[in-house]
């Protein structure tokens, strides 16, 4: 067994906490914990990943979406292709010609573009993709506006409510933090804050 996944915590746990430099909850709080015998543990039995990385998480939709792609499939509509698996939520609009997966996951209210491309990414909810644009093993942060002929490749990130311009490229392993406006190409890996 490991400690991993989510912790439950009363707000009496603050009286273990010292204050005034940084602790380890695992290393010096849950030890006091199991002592006074009040640090309780839960065995879950099934699919357990890490997804502390963007790579680790992307694969995780992929193993997630296949699940999904057993109880449902969605087909081409409305003159746009779907590759399954794939997952919509809801007030989804996707414009002509766009090609969706597989392995996409776009989220509530995220408006796509005529001829778009999106494979093998994670779209959270509210983001814009503009028309022409390619997006293809990145994640796309909530309330992000992609413009027009982007090109985003593996690896990237872009963070929430950030502006990627017209035109732009990124090159593998871009991440674009929170609220960041980008107007030039980025042909190699960094992070633009």
């Amino acid at each position: 067994m490991i400690n991993a996944g989510v912790y439950v915590l009363s707000p009496k746990i603050f009286q273990h906490i010292p204050k005034g430099r940084a602790v380890s909850i695992e290393r010096e709080v849950f030890p006091k914990l199991a002592e006074k015998d009040v640090l309780y543990g839960y065995v879950v039995h099934g699919l357990w990943i890490d997804i502390g990385k963007p790579e680790e998480y992307l694969e995780t939709n992929k193993i997630l979406l296949d699940l999904l792609a057993k109880k449902q499939k969605y087909r081409d509509r409305n003159k746009i292709k779907v590759r399954n698996p794939v997952a919509f939520d809801a007030q989804v609009s996707i414009g002509e010609k766009s090609v969706i997966g597989p392995y996409a996951v776009l989220g509530r209210d995220v408006s796509v573009g005529n001829n778009v491309q999106i494979r093998n990414s994670v779209i959270f909810p509210a983001a814009t993709i503009g028309d022409f644009s390619s997006i293809n093993g990145a994640i796309i942060g909530e309330g992000a506006i992609v413009g027009k002929k982007v090109k985003i490749d593996n690896g990237c990130i872009v963070g929430d409510h950030a502006k990627i311009k017209n035109n732009v490229l990124f090159a593998e392993g871009v991440s674009v933090c929170p609220a960041k406006e980008v107007s030039e190409n980025i042909l190699k890996a960094k992070i633009v804050c």
